[in-house]
């Protein structure tokens, strides 16, 4: 699974990195976070269709960047709460999944990141925190998928809540010791597929849902401080002398 991250890249990064102009940056400013955790908010990289002054489709679409809160949001969802346990979108069965099958076919997102954490269980039943990211400068773009959510029992013009979930899959030799699963982590070149919304070929997209390339990855350990989610700091990502690990 996926369950916390470093996001410190600002929007105006991200921006330039995806290819998004300033107009379409639909976002407050969310500051840098080295641990990020369930139902935070969290950027996303998404493609929309334009709109002419009447509220109609023109067929163009428009890349944008939007803040999002982590842990989809299904439309038929009752309340928010639901969020909370939708968090990840295991590949093998996102087409089917009801939470989840709708938005593989139209609502993909990419949700940047410095890199991810996961724990290693030891034998003493210990748990030796790991960084994973990309080793070639890339940012890393994990699959995710997105939701807009407006509350049922508000008034008509209750806010939406956009929504997200990481997609995992099966983890990559690179880093299958520290875990059996990972985020699907998107090469620069399906970015623009994965978020196109026009393309709906879910036996490729589902094709695309595969482990990272091993030579792009890169793993260290790290200190347990990201344990607690109240930790928040660029020294949570730094590698820790093998000295202060647990093994």
């Amino acid at each position: 699974m996926c369950g916390r991250y470093s996001a410190s890249l600002r929007s105006a990064d991200l921006a330039a990195v995806f290819g998004i102009s300033d107009d379409e940056v639909r976002t407050e400013a969310l500051a840098p976070s080295w641990n990020v955790a369930p139902t935070d908010s969290v950027h996303a990289v998404l493609e929309r269709p334009v709109k002419d002054d009447e509220g109609r489709r023109t067929g163009d679409v428009v890349r944008q960047l939007r803040a999002v809160r982590w842990g989809l949001v299904p439309s038929w969802a009752k309340d928010l709460s639901v969020g909370a346990r939708l968090i990840n979108a295991r590949a093998e069965t996102v087409a089917e999944k009801p939470a989840f099958r709708k938005a593989l076919v139209a609502r993909r997102c990419l949700l940047p990141a410095d890199g991810y954490f996961e724990w290693m269980r030891l034998a003493d039943g210990r748990k030796q925190p790991f960084f994973i990211h990309r080793n070639d400068g890339v940012p890393v773009a994990f699959a995710g998928l997105y939701e807009i959510w407006r509350d049922p029992a508000g008034p008509d013009d209750a806010p939406l809540v956009w929504s997200c979930s990481v997609v995992t899959t099966d983890a990559s030799p690179a880093v299958r010791e520290i875990h059996d699963r990972m985020p699907v982590i998107l090469d620069p070149d399906a970015w623009g597929t994965w978020v196109d919304p026009a393309y709906d070929d879910v036996d490729a997209l589902r094709g695309l849902l595969v482990p990272a390339r091993a030579e792009v990855l890169d793993a260290y350990p790290v200190s347990t401080a990201v344990s607690n989610v109240r930790n928040n700091g660029a020294e949570l990502v730094t590698p820790v002398p093998a000295e202060e690990t647990l093994f």
